[in-house]
């Protein structure tokens, strides 16, 4: 048969190795792929057989292998050569290849090596691989669901590890090289069993002279063993049974220690997933039975689980109730080949028959995780462990819920907020959105029914628990936009009443508390209806808080407007009030008697009761409460007391008060009592009508320093009332009856005496020019002298007609009765001017003098009286 040459393509990861056929040549290595031509021969058909191989290894270790498997051949295609090498074929310091198309040396399609290719999942170097997920795909067991177990295996380093779970479970792991005793397994080996959905654990061995005192990788990776398989296969010899360090006594004891926890709080609750620990007794020769080095066994763990230090409520738990513990042995490898072929078989089949009473996989040793989570799962596992975090880890079976309903939870509210983030802006910006209620419903539905449809049928008290969370990230997400619909419904609503309370009290004629009942209505009503429409069925929102706090803003408001109106009208009635008294009082004050402050409490009262009555009536349209009414009222009494106090201030003001004060003497000395004005003569008694005059006078002083009627029913007292909000200063009504004090009633009483002085001496100066006589013969020296002057007049024409006009303006003045006031103003007049260019010339001409003290009459005043009564007296004589 000719030869036919092919090209064949193999991936490696490790070590480089060449794998050719008889007779052929190596052929180049380009990356990680090597180039190899075979050498085939035709035989009955597509196949061919393959006479030898060859495996070459960097350190030129030749080691021939044999195969005599047909090899699936095609012409014209290049099919894959996966081989997998046998413990023989292995060089000392390398790693086997990880070939890709072979299962013990079998040339086979991809997909049947792929089902046993091993992989590292934890390095030497305590990094966990991120390809697990995907070597469980290639292992097909991806979708396996809870159709899968896991072991483990735990033991000393070169005790036939890896060679017993290859021979029990149809594995792929490295074996050491029995020439030379050293560490083969680095780290921890994930492979697949052949033929079985188990994943197998090859772990790197403890005691192990390559990392010598460094324990902490051995712990690590015993705990992870302990927290990760159903089985965890304890690998020792015979002759450690019964020493502490020799069977891993003392790194079980640390494991249980650290662990202590995870397994008292799953305790507790009643979840914790327990663990089988089987015991595999290696070389065992049949001296001692298997039933005294169990008890050895069990007795040494329950020792140790008795030494560790348990928290108070863990101090009665026992090992088996974390624990169940299964032995097993096995004969020598070598000494006894058959037999220990037989009892691996035997022990395999208790793995595998799941009909047999000893079948190892119970369910209680399952973890519960999906064959999908099992990567997150370890990969958490280990993480907690590197960091030293307690395995505080959920039910494994709830794990893969938990990993799956949050990736399901996180699609469904990426969308939800994919689709909410349209209507954050428009609310955040204030405005009220119309149909945000539908459609927070419509994005809530939409998430819920997204994760029920994929997350239903995992684990239902994580489904449950997951949809409560994501029911809780979907109300929190959309309570921003509900409160904030919230507040901008609030907002617009309060900014419509307002609007609506102006335009009502914009007319002349309005009911204040119609204005507010229907304004306050409308806004109540449109804020229920958009709070209603935003609310979210199923959530545990409220929007009553935020209405009665809508109701209190409008209440506010409304007192407010109720305030101003109040306010406006209280204004209002004041100029009123103050109006109708001006006139009244100042004729009451202007008449001076004893009755005055009757006069003016009784107008004031009359006018007061008035203006009470127009608040009332006013007060019931604008709703005001009996406080309010009973605070305005006073407030009006108060204000009406001070308008009557303005105005008395007024008519009481030092220059008015003086004012009246001279007119009410020049009413009683210079007129008699039919009121002609007096025309004083040396025989009238002037100083007692002087006196009199001013003692009446004086009498109006205290009169009008307080407020005090003669009736007393006309008394007027302020109630004691609520203090005024619209004035800001105390009022002590006790006070406001007072006028003016005695200082000023001392001080207006000083400046009416001078007043009254100066009339006095210009009564005085009046009778002194009467009192002057002229010597008869002094008439007919004027008519002898003035006798041409007389004809000059009587014959010139200009003359003699101012001297008519002079005559006619005479007779009708004294017709008319104005002789006595003309006279009576020119002599004032003259006494005036005489006594102002008099004393002018005095102040001109005296002499500086000491300032004597005040008296009663001044000195000035007190000499001119003096003098009149002298020459009075000079003339008389």
């Amino acid at each position: 048969m000719d030869p036919v040459r092919c090209s064949i393509n193999w991936r490696i990861k490790e070590a480089r190795q060449v794998v050719t056929g008889k007779g052929s040549k190596v052929a180049q290595v380009a990356g990680n792929k090597l180039h190899v031509v075979l050498v085939a021969h035709r035989h009955r058909g597509p196949t061919a057989r393959v006479a030898n191989a060859i495996v070459l290894v960097p350190s030129r270790h030749l080691q021939p292998l044999r195969l005599d498997h047909p090899i699936p051949f095609i012409r014209g295609h290049a099919p894959e050569y996966r081989m997998a090498l046998p413990p023989a074929s292995t060089a000392p310091d390398a790693v086997a290849p990880t070939p890709k198309s072979a299962v013990n040396g079998h040339l086979t399609n991809g997909d049947s090596y792929a089902r046993t290719e091993r992989l590292q999942i934890v390095d030497d170097e305590k990094k966990f691989t991120p390809d697990l997920s995907a070597q469980i795909e290639r292992w097909g067991l991806r979708d396996a669901g809870f159709d899968y177990n896991i072991v483990a295996v735990f033991g000393s380093q070169s005790t036939g590890k890896s060679t017993l779970l290859n021979r029990l479970f149809g594995t792929t792991f490295d074996v050491m090289d029995e020439s030379k005793r050293q560490q083969t397994t680095k780290g921890i080996w994930m492979c697949r069993g052949k033929e079985m959905n188990v994943m197998v654990m090859d772990v790197e061995g403890t005691d192990g002279r390559e990392r010598g005192e460094d324990q902490d990788f051995e712990r690590k990776s015993a705990l992870f063993s302990l927290a990760s398989s159903e089985i965890l296969i304890v690998n020792l010899w015979e002759h450690q049974v019964g020493l502490y360090q020799g069977a891993n006594m003392g790194l079980l004891k640390t494991v249980f220690e650290v662990n202590l926890g995870l397994f008292g709080k799953k305790a507790q609750d009643g979840t914790q997933g327990r663990t089988l620990l089987l015991f595999v007794i290696r070389d065992h020769i049949g001296v001692t039975p298997l039933s005294n080095l169990q008890a050895t066994l069990t007795a040494d763990l329950t020792r140790i689980w008795e030494s560790l230090a348990k928290p108070p409520e863990l101090k009665d738990r026992q090992l088996s109730d974390y624990f169940d513990l299964a032995f097993t042995a096995l004969p020598h490898k070598i000494l006894s080949a058959d037999k220990f072929e037989s009892e691996v078989q035997n022990l395999r089949t208790r793995f595998v028959d799941k009909s047999s009473d000893d079948y190892l996989f119970k369910p209680a040793y399952h973890k519960r995780i999906p064959a999908d989570g099992v990567a997150f799962y370890m990969e958490g596992i280990w993480e907690q462990v590197q960091t030293n975090k307690d395995l505080d880890l959920p039910t494994q079976q709830e794990l893969l819920a938990q990993f799956r309903c949050d990736e399901i939870s996180t699609v469904a509210l990426a969308e939800f907020n994919e689709q909410a983030k349209s209507q954050k802006r428009p609310v955040e910006s204030g405005r009220v959105v119309e149909g945000l209620g539908a459609l927070m419903r419509n994005w809530r539905t939409d998430a819920l029914t997204r994760y029920d449809r994929d997350a239903s049928r995992y684990h239902k008290g994580v489904y449950g628990r997951k949809r409560a969370d994501l029911i809780a990230s979907l109300d929190s997400a959309l309570s921003p936009l509900f409160l904030g619909q919230l507040k901008n419904l609030h907002k617009a609503c309060l900014v419509t009443f307002k609007r609506e309370m102006l335009d009502g009290l914009r007319g002349e004629s309005y009911s204040f508390a119609d204005v507010v009942y229907k304004a306050q209505g409308r806004c109540v009503k449109t804020f229920s209806e958009g709070a209603q429409e935003a609310l979210v069925e199923g959530t545990d929102w409220v929007w009553e808080e935020e209405l009665e706090a809508l109701r209190e803003e409008v209440r506010a408001v409304a007192d407010q407007c109720r305030k101003d109106e109040t306010k406006k009208m209280l204004n209002l009635i004041e100029k009123n009030f103050k109006k109708h008294i001006s006139e009244p009082v100042e004729l009451a004050l202007n008449k001076a008697n004893a009755d005055m402050w009757d006069n003016v409490l009784r107008t004031f009262r009359e006018t007061l009761e008035k203006a009470e009555a127009t608040y009332t009536a006013k007060a019931i349209s604008f709703n005001c409460t009996e406080e309010e009414n009973v605070s305005s009222l006073a407030a009006l009494r108060k204000r009406a007391w001070l308008a009557l106090r303005a105005k008395i201030d007024e008519q009481t003001a030092d220059p008015v008060i003086l004012g009246k004060l001279r007119a009410h003497f020049e009413e009683r000395f210079r007129y008699d009592d039919q009121g002609v004005p007096r025309v004083w003569k040396p025989e009238d008694d002037i100083d007692s009508a002087f006196k009199k005059a001013k003692d009446e006078t004086l009498e109006l002083v205290p009169l009008y320093s307080k407020i005090a009627p003669v009736d007393p029913s006309l008394e007027y007292t302020l109630p004691s009332e609520p203090h005024d909000a619209l004035s800001t200063d105390d009022f002590d009504f006790t006070a406001s009856l007072v006028v003016f004090t005695e200082t000023k009633a001392l001080e207006l009483t000083g400046k009416f005496r001078k007043d009254a002085d100066a009339y006095y001496v210009e009564a005085k100066r009046s009778t002194v020019a009467s009192i002057a006589q002229i010597p008869y013969w002094m008439y007919g020296v004027l008519v002898v002298l003035g006798w041409n002057e007389a004809m000059a007049v009587l014959f010139n024409p200009l003359y003699f007609a101012f001297l008519l006009i002079a005559l006619a303006t005479a007779y009708a003045i004294v017709q008319l009765g104005l002789v006595g006031p003309l006279y009576q103003v020119t002599r004032t007049i003259g006494a005036e001017v005489q006594r102002q260019a008099t004393n002018r010339l005095r102040e001109h001409f005296s002499q500086p003098a000491l300032t004597e003290p005040v008296r009663a009459r001044s000195q000035s005043v007190q000499d001119e009286v003096d003098e009149v009564r002298e020459e009075v007296r000079r003339r008389q004589l």
